[in-house]
């Protein structure tokens, strides 16, 4: 296969797809979705291999349905157990895996630029299942996919992601795939968790309950140590998704969270599963779209 080839088969990032290119991603995601067919025989006799350098259930669980419902045969790795806790490099497991037959490796790792530097070692497609603070597109992919849903188009609608920006990759998937859909992004951080570089509008909370979608982001309580925040409940009090705040939100407004959620601490309890949540949908909304990324790789 040449390398061109394996570039649009491969999905490491959006911030170079093209609008329709993502567009038709989001629309097969559509198809799958509708079918009711539990696991089909598109991708029989294709070996997926879920190689986690980085932990991760609700991803990697979402990847491994969708590759079972497209009846693909599935291998997972976790590198927790693996030998590259002994020093192997990530580039010679993902070289070894490839050597023994996979047809497509889904990868998530912590250090950035190593997944494409491998997209341009390695001879199958890789699918990007979070890098760094880079990106992290199925994700974004599955929230546009449940705004589209809810708000029948993305163009005009007015989405404010709110949390730590500066650590985000879902942020930054985010707000490139947006923009091309001529939404209109900001971000809500407490100033040592901005990403400047990004050159995004930033707004107050109270302008933040005037989107139409309201996307919280998950506190890294593990970055507390760093003095990052000074507590959870200091974060909550001026960046939380409280019920007071939430009551202003306009009737047509959405929440979002991309998961694992800190109850209490960036949401309150009460609004995971308010009627004006779609958190959950959101998860539910990732196996048609990573059916769609995975049968888009291989075919």
């Amino acid at each position: 296969m040449t390398m061109t080839k394996l570039k649009q088969r491969s999905l490491l990032g959006l911030k170079e797809l093209s609008k329709e290119e993502i567009e038709s991603i989001l629309d097969r995601a559509a198809y799958w979705e509708n079918h009711p067919v539990k696991v089909h025989t598109a991708m029989q006799g294709k070996f997926a291999a879920n190689m986690f350098f980085e932990n991760s259930t609700r991803t990697r669980f979402s990847f491994e349905v969708a590759e079972k419902r497209l009846g693909a045969e599935v291998l997972n790795f976790s590198a927790a157990v693996s030998s590259v806790q002994k020093g192997e490099s990530i580039y010679d497991t993902v070289r070894t895996l490839e050597s023994m037959g996979i047809d497509v490796g889904i990868i998530r790792l912590k250090p950035i630029g190593v997944l494409a530097e491998l997209a341009t070692r390695i001879k199958v497609p890789l699918i990007n299942a979070g890098d760094g603070n880079n990106e992290h597109p199925t994700q974004a992919l599955l929230d546009m996919y449940t705004m589209r849903k809810h708000f029948g188009q993305l163009k005009g609608l007015t989405v404010t992601i709110v949390g730590d920006v500066l650590h985000s990759r879902v942020a930054r998937s985010n707000l490139w795939a947006l923009q091309k859909f001529g939404v209109n992004v900001n971000f809500c951080s407490p100033p040592n968790m901005q990403a400047p570089e990004l050159n995004a509008s930033y707004v107050s909370m109270n302008d933040a309950l005037k989107s139409d979608v309201v996307m919280m982001l998950r506190v890294q309580l593990e970055r507390h140590e760093s003095g990052m925040l000074s507590s959870a409940e200091n974060y909550r009090e001026h960046y939380g998704l409280t019920a007071d705040r939430a009551s202003k939100l306009a009737k047509h407004a959405i929440i979002m969270h991309p998961a694992p959620i800190n109850r209490n601490v960036e949401i309150d309890d009460e609004l995971v599963e308010h009627p004006q949540s779609r958190i959950f949908p959101q998860m539910e909304n990732g196996v048609p779209i990573r059916m769609a990324v995975i049968e888009r790789a291989l075919s």
